[in-house]
This record gives structure tokens, sequence and C-alpha cells, in this order.
């Protein structure tokens, strides 16, 4: 049984030139990746470094200009495959309001899954679960309008839950929102992980977002530079600061320390490591 279930194989990519630029510009140059099933999978990039232009390959809502992108098999340039795809990979965007179609929480979760011909009786069932899912299922008749920020990405989340795919990308989905709601979606993304066993695919630019993710994917200028787990990843400290980037403010500090001399591991990613290591080490001093 195959299982992969994002097969991106020499993607390129331009946007067509306007009336101001006469010139292509290549957004995405050579791509090539795999991303396993039940994965969680981070893409990491400073701003016009093609991520989420990426991201939008993977449910065709961009087809590629040149090379393929392969979705559980299927090909996203065949039209006829468009509506399985989408309903397959569901996508997740940095605002909210741009995914809220109803007056009613209820109401708006359940547009996809009707949209998609399921039966009455099911979509009641796949709306109050997803909401349950992202912990909204007490504002189900709420108008979403009058919901904070943090809580509107968590109905547009459950709109893409009661679609029941198999892969779920979120193109920054914490971009807008305070701290408490970035932990919020950020548990939630696990959970779907962990315990739907989805496939996840976050674009962000949070370095400790993208530290809870299995594999780090670091693009720039198009292309991939980087590919590997989070501590392989985010001890190149130097590395991603040529590509502009930063690090988890962990391995930073344990950066700053061996600058200075002092023998500690850079592959300390959560507070908890990082504490763990600087007692061991003044321990033993």
């Amino acid at each position: 049984m195959d299982q992969i279930a994002v097969k991106i194989n020499d993607l390129t990519f331009f946007y067509t030139p306007d009336e101001e630029d006469e010139t292509p510009r290549d957004v995405l140059s050579g791509v090539r990746l795999e991303i396993e099933k039940g994965s969680f999978v981070a893409v990491l990039g400073h701003n016009g470094s093609g991520k989420s232009t990426l991201a939008r390959h993977l449910n065709a809502l961009l087809l590629p200009r040149g090379g393929t992108v392969t979705v559980f098999g299927m090909d996203t340039r065949d039209e006829e495959l468009t509506l399985e795809i989408r309903r397959r990979v569901g996508m997740v965007f940095q605002n909210p309001d741009n995914q809220i179609v109803s007056n009613v929480v209820e109401e708006d979760v359940a547009f996809a899954p009707e949209n998609l011909g399921v039966p009455t009786p099911e979509i009641r069932s796949r709306v109050d679960e997803a909401l349950k899912t992202v912990g909204m299922y007490e504002f189900r008749t709420h108008a979403p309008h009058l919901l904070s920020g943090g809580q509107k990405q968590r109905i547009a989340i459950a709109g893409v839950l009661a679609m029941r795919p198999e892969c779920v990308v979120f193109d920054e989905p914490t971009a807008m929102l305070d701290p408490r709601g970035r932990r919020d979606v950020m548990n939630i993304i696990r959970r779907m992980k962990n315990e739907l066993g989805s496939t996840v695919v976050l674009i962000t630019h949070h370095m400790e977002e993208a530290a809870m993710a299995d594999r780090v994917i670091v693009m720039s200028d198009g292309s991939v530079k980087m590919d590997g787990a989070p501590k392989e990843i985010f001890t190149r400290v130097r590395e991603l600061e040529d590509l502009g980037l930063t690090v988890p403010r962990t391995t930073r500090l344990m950066y700053e320390l061996r600058e200075r001399g002092v023998d500690v591991p850079l592959d300390t990613l959560t507070v908890e490591e990082c504490a763990q290591a600087l007692a061991c080490h003044f321990k033993a001093g």
C-alpha cells in the first residue's frame, strides 16, 4: 500500500506577467518532495520564498507550469479529479474571514459537506464532531462575526474537518492571532495528527510552531534548501540566518552559550529539554 500522500516532481510555477511587469516571475523552480501519509510537515521560509505558492498546489488551487503534483495518486492537472482532490486535501488560510460564508456557526461548518452531497443525517454528525474537535461545540448557534479571531479560525478548521479530508494544509493559520489563539490552533493541529491520523502540512514563519512538526522543510527563492527533522534543521543556526530566518528561542539560547564556550547541546527545542540540559551541565560542572 502506497504510504505517500503527496509527490512533487520538478515543480515549476510562475505568475503570468501583468501590464506593469512583462517579465515572468519564477516562484517555484524544480521543487521535488514527498510527504508521507500521517506525517506532520512544517514548511518554513521568508516572505517571497514560495512556501504559500507551494501550499496552493497541494489541492489544485494552482496548477504546475512545469513538473507534476500527485496527491493520493491523483495528478492535480486532471480537471476531472479536482473535486476529489479538494475533498481529500482541505486548506485553512491565514484569514478565517475569507472562509466563513454563513451567519450561523453550525451552518458554516455544514457548508462544504452539503456541497459534496453528503446526506443530511451524516452532515449533522460531521458538524457536531468537527465542532467538538476544535472546542467550539457550545458556539454552534452563534454568529461567526461576533467571535474572536482565534475562535473564527477554529470554526474555519472545523469547516475543513467536516469534509473528512485525509490531508489538511494550513497556510500560516496563526499569523493574525494572539499568543493564546496560536496556542489553541497548534493544539488542534497536534490532535489532528496524533488522534485522527491526518496528514498535516503547516506553512509558518513561527519557529516554535515548526519545532512541533515531524519534519521541517526550509524554502528560499522558490526551491528547497533544507529538509529534515526539527532537531537537525535548527542546529544549523548560521545557515538559517543566511536565509533570513531565525531559530527557536531555546536553540538561540544554547547557541549563544556555546559561542561563549559553554558545552551545551544545540538540539534542545522545548523549554523542558533546554532546562534539563542546563541543569545537567551545571550539575556536572
